[in-house]
C-alpha cells in the first residue's frame, strides 16, 4: 500500500494536488510539514501531522520536520479569530529545542536516504532583510491572490481584522517551501486542511521564481463525533509533555473516547494494519462494555508518546482508582507523580512527629483531616465497613494509626465508600 492509499483508508486525506500520488509512486521524495513553536510542547492536535510524517517515512520517503523559529515569531492567521501573542527570541529558542526532543520519539532521524531531517526556518530568515524579502519574494504574489484565500477573507470580515504581520505569513511560509525545494530537494508539502492556502502559495512561488513544480496534500481536521474540537478537555489541551499532561491523564484521554471516536482514532493515531484494526473493532462490538478499541488505542499511543513503563503505571493507576488494583505501583513514583495520580482528590497534611506518637483513627479522619465532618459520622461509617486505609477495610474505632502504616514513608490513602479517595501527606 502506498503512502496516499495509507492516508485514504485511515480517513486522513483531505486535499491533494494533481500529480502528487503519481510522483510519490514513481520516486523517493523529500516532503515536509511545519510545526510552529508557539509553546514548549506539542499537543495531541499535532499528532495527525506527526503520524503523516511517520507514514511518509514508512513508505520509503524522506520526512522533513520544519520547526518554525521565524514563522513562530508571527503566528499563522489561518482560521484564527485573533492575532497570537508574539514571542521573544529566547522563548522561541527554548520552544524549538523542546519540540525537537518530542519529534525524535516518533521519527527516525539521521543521515540516511529515508531518515528524517529537522530544519528551522529561522536559519534562513535571520539574515534576510525586509527590503530583500519584499523585493525578491513579495513581487511574486499579488495582493489579489493573497486576499482570495479563505483564511484571509474570514479574518478581514471578522471583528479583529488582520495585521500586515499576519498577512505576510503566507509569503513567508511559501518561501519556506521554495527554500526547501531549492536547497533540500523537497518536492512535497503536507499539513492540516487549514494549510491548503499556504501550500498552494508556496507552489506558486516555486513556479514563478524558477518555473519549478512542487506538490502538496492536506489531512482532514479531526473532530469528535459530537462536533467538539479534538484534543481539548475541561482542563485544557492534552500535551505530549509529561510535565504538562501526566501519562496517566494522557492515557485516560484516549481511554475515555466514545466508541465512534475510538474506531476512527485507532486508524489515525496508531500504526496498526487494517486487518488488525478490523479484528479489534469486530471483537469490541461483541462486548462494547469491555472498551477493547479504547484500550488498544490508549496503549499504543501512550507507549509511543511516553514509554511502556508509563503505560503500565497509568493502567495500574486506573485499576486502583476505578477497580481493585493494589497500591504497589506508588512505590515507583516520585512525589510529583503521586500528586498527579491524586489530582482532584481532597488532600491533607499531618506532621510526621505527631503521627509517630500515634493518632486514633477517628481523630485522624475528623480532626487532623476533614475526611468526615465529625467523629460521629466517621464512627458510623467505619463501623458499617465503609472506610478503608491503604486499601484495607477498617472497623475498629479504637485503632491507632502511626508511621508504620505510611506508604513510601509519606502517604496515607483513605477511601470513603467505593469511589471517594483522600490523600494524607505526612511532612
Amino acid at each position: 500500500m502506498n503512502f496516499v492509499e495509507e492516508l485514504r483508508w485511515r480517513g486522513m486525506l483531505q486535499d491533494i494536488m494533481p500529480g502528487t500520488e503519481e510522483l510519490l509512486n514513481k520516486e523517493q521524495v523529500a516532503g515536509y510539514i511545519g510545526f510552529d513553536p508557539t509553546g514548549d510542547s506539542l499537543h495531541v492536535g499535532h499528532l495527525t501531522q506527526i503520524m503523516t510524517l511517520i507514514h511518509f517515512q514508512h513508505a520509503g520517503h524522506k520526512p522533513i520536520a520544519l520547526v518554525g523559529g521565524a514563522t513562530g515569531m508571527i503566528g499563522d492567521p489561518s482560521f484564527k479569530s485573533a492575532e497570537r501573542n508574539l514571542l521573544d527570541e529566547a522563548t522561541l529558542k527554548h520552544n524549538v529545542a523542546s519540540l525537537k526532543n518530542q519529534l525524535v520519539k516518533f521519527l527516525e532521524f539521521g543521515e540516511g536516504d529515508t531518515d528524517a531531517k529537522m530544519v528551522n526556518n529561522y536559519d534562513w530568515f535571520k539574515d534576510f532583510s525586509f527590503l530583500e524579502f519584499i523585493r525578491d519574494v513579495g513581487k511574486l504574489i499579488t495582493v489579489n491572490y493573497m486576499m482570495a484565500k479563505d483564511s484571509v477573507k474570514k479574518r478581514l470580515e471578522g471583528e479583529n481584522g488582520l495585521s500586515f504581520t499576519e498577512f505576510s505569513y503566507q509569503l513567508i511560509q511559501g518561501y519556506d517551501f521554495y527554500y526547501l525545494w531549492k536547497n533540500h530537494g523537497c518536492k512535497v508539502q503536507m499539513g492540516g486542511s487549514d494549510q491548503w492556502g499556504n501550500i498552494v502559495t508556496g507552489s506558486e512561488i516555486v513556479r514563478r521564481q524558477e518555473q519549478g513544480t512542487v506538490f502538496g496534500l492536506t489531512t482532514q481536521l479531526i473532530k469528535k463525533s459530537d462536533g467538539q474540537k479534538f484534543g481539548k478537555t475541561e482542563s485544557g489541551a492534552v500535551w505530549l509533555d509529561a510535565k504538562k499532561t501526566s501519562p496517566y491523564k494522557y492515557y485516560q484521554f484516549w481511554l475515555n473516547a466514545t466508541d465512534d471516536d475510538a474506531k476512527n482514532w485507532i486508524k489515525i493515531f496508531t500504526l496498526k494494519p487494517k486487518e488488525e484494526i478490523d479484528a479489534i473493532i469486530a471483537e469490541h462490538d461483541q462486548a462494547p462494555h469491555m472498551r477493547l478499541v479504547q484500550k488498544a488505542l490508549a496503549k499504543d499511543i501512550t507507549i509511543r508518546t511516553h514509554s511502556e513503563q508509563d503505560y503500565e503505571t497509568a493502567v495500574k493507576t486506573s485499576e486502583f482508582l476505578f477497580g481493585n488494583g493494589t497500591l504497589d505501583f506508588l512505590s515507583n513514583l516520585a512525589h510529583e507523580a503521586v500528586l498527579e495520580v491524586f489530582d482532584g482528590v481532597p488532600q491533607f497534611e499531618i506532621a510526621k512527629d505527631k503521627l509517630a506518637g500515634g493518632i486514633n483513627i477517628l481523630d485522624l479522619l475528623a480532626v487532623d483531616s476533614q475526611v468526615f465532618p465529625s467523629k460521629g459520622e466517621a464512627r458510623k461509617m467505619l463501623q458499617g465497613g465503609g472506610v478503608s486505609l491503604n486499601r484495607e477495610k477498617l472497623n475498629d474505632i479504637e485503632m491507632t494509626v502511626n508511621t508504620d502504616q505510611l506508604i513510601n514513608n509519606k502517604y496515607l490513602i483513605v477511601q470513603r465508600g467505593k469511589k471517594n479517595y483522600y490523600l494524607i501527606t505526612v511532612q
